[in-house]
């Protein structure tokens, strides 16, 4: 480690000089957490693999236009939801605006009584399935709000669709997927 640079900002130093230790290291480093991005939004071990590769070459051929070496990470994961993206866009995804009058507002007057407990493991899977059960547009705007951390303006711009149709994407999708774990659980969600 270089004096007064952290291991991360050392490392991306060494990529940018072309040094395959240093590109290994960031590999190990972020494959699977960028695999488990893309595998969310695509939903197909396959794709998500190809895209992991793609990015990774994309970033260290690029990785000269990186402004901060500390946010090799999340430079890398907006290369990953895009190209993420791009593979959805390849399978020609459909994202539809609807009208405000179209959108129906849930309200609880007390959170549910689910809230209350620590979420199990076999809750967790059996959302992660719910969701793999939503239609493609449906499912990409629920994993990049809810588990990229992304709001909707930023995605209505990384999908070059409206906020509000980021919006009425995501309020659809919560309510498909509340029906369809209800559908399949003794639990109401």
């Amino acid at each position: 480690m270089e004096e007064g640079l952290s291991e991360q900002e050392t490392l991306v130093k060494k990529c940018r000089s072309g040094n395959p230790l240093a590109q290994h290291i960031l590999y190990d480093r972020y494959a699977v957490s960028m695999y488990n991005v893309s595998l969310r939004i695509l939903g197909n071990t396959g794709e998500a693999e190809d895209v992991l590769q793609n990015s990774f070459i994309q970033a260290f051929k690029k990785i000269d236009g990186l402004e901060s070496n500390e946010m090799f990470g999340s430079w890398l994961k907006r290369i990953v939801v895009n190209h993420s993206i791009d593979a959805l866009r390849k399978r020609k995804i459909k994202f539809i605006s609807l009208d405000a009058n179209d959108i129906e507002i849930e309200v609880w007057e007390e959170p549910p009584s689910f809230f209350d407990e620590k979420p199990k493991k076999e809750v967790i899977k059996k959302i992660q399935n719910g969701i793999k059960q939503l239609p493609e547009g449906y499912k990409t705007v629920i994993n990049l709000y809810l588990f990229e951390g992304y709001d909707h303006s930023e995605i209505s711009e990384i999908l070059g669709i409206s906020e509000s149709t980021s919006r009425s994407q995501y309020i659809r999708a919560k309510k498909k997927l509340r029906k369809i774990l209800n559908n399949n659980s003794k639990v109401n969600f």
